[in-house]
């Protein structure tokens, strides 16, 4: 029977002598038949996989709420197009995620953005939200670097040079900034780390650039990786919203200990915004150090300390710009 050869194949993979560390499962809501026929399968698949190895992970491809799918009993998470990719690229770029549209009407509109990121995030328990795949491009969309001219089309009609015509790699850097501090488990496209440009699929599946690499963005992922893996905080901390104006966003990420601003320019010049640090723990006794700064023209790493003033933090950004700042922790590396 076909039914029980599929869930031998689930038991097999996940088994030695493979040992696979889990199942990605495409468009995994249209195995069609009946929507109760779907949720059932995906709920024997579960018990398949987790029988044979428990801590192997189901992540699903899915467009749309994933809510009924993530109630324990089916998929452990989803990859995150819904509170993750559409939202940030809508906010940075104006672009659709194949390049097939621009609105200006959601560039830079950080209420849109916050709005968006609530309602999508609210559909997800906690643990597949903190498991969800958060990317910025993939096989079958645009590379997220493309999306940055805000050109419309694909190869077919604008040949592929056009993909690499006009990006902004301050965009890039500003995008990556929230991807290794937002909520998920940050999750890299091949090539995107060394300026791969793309239109939609098949375009965007070219070939890693092996000595043409773009060094500087290599470098800026690894010392932005770095500051991922290095704190618990931007891995399990809470997050909350600090506010924002047009082209402009803020948050935090923090727990009991570790307390991290993050801010996001994207305007096209520098802006002077306040930020209420008190409502993430930081109080005016504590210092607060620059971890990393990012531009147009690149990355810096230097230290720079900052005070707040009853509760707030003033910081003057650079256009196209990003910033991680986080409290000093005695006797703990910043």
């Amino acid at each position: 029977m076909l039914y029980n050869y599929v869930m031998d194949v689930a038991r097999k993979w996940v088994s030695p002598p493979f040992n696979c560390d889990g199942w990605r499962l495409d468009v995994a809501a249209d195995l069609g038949y009946s929507a109760e026929f779907n949720h059932q399968f995906w709920r024997d698949f579960r018990r398949s996989v987790k029988e044979a190895n428990p801590d192997a992970i189901i992540f699903a491809e899915h467009y749309g709420d994933p809510k009924s799918w993530l109630l324990g009993d089916e998929w452990d998470t989803v990859m995150n197009y819904d509170a993750f990719m559409e939202p940030l690229t809508w906010f940075l770029t104006g672009m659709e995620k194949h390049s097939d549209e621009f609105r200006e009407s959601l560039l830079n509109r950080h209420d849109i953005f916050f709005q968006a990121m609530s309602y999508h995030m609210s559909r997800y328990q906690t643990s597949s939200l903190f498991t969800a795949m958060n990317e910025l491009s993939n096989h079958d969309h645009s590379r997220f670097l493309t999306r940055t001219n805000k050109r419309v089309g694909r190869t077919a009609s604008l040949g592929p040079h056009a993909a690499e015509e006009g990006i902004n790699k301050g965009v890039l850097r500003s995008a990556v900034t929230v991807q290794m501090t937002w909520v998920g488990a940050p999750t890299i496209y091949y090539g995107d780390e060394a300026g791969v440009c793309g239109f939609t699929d098949p375009d965007n599946r070219r070939t890693f650039p092996w000595g043409n690499e773009d060094m500087d963005l290599i470098d800026f992922h690894k010392e932005i990786i770095s500051i991922h893996k290095d704190y618990e905080a931007l891995r399990t901390g809470s997050i909350l919203f600090l506010g924002g104006t047009y082209g402009f966003i803020s948050y935090g990420r923090f727990n009991r200990v570790d307390k991290f601003i993050i801010a996001v320019n994207n305007n096209n010049y520098e802006i002077t915004e306040t930020i209420k640090t008190w409502e993430v723990g930081i109080s005016d006794e504590d210092t607060l150090c620059r971890l990393i700064l990012t531009t147009e023209e690149g990355y810096y790493r230097d230290a720079v300390i900052f005070h707040t003033e009853n509760g707030m933090l003033q910081l003057t950004m650079p256009p196209i710009s990003s910033l991680i700042v986080k409290n000093v922790v005695q006797n703990k590396k910043i």
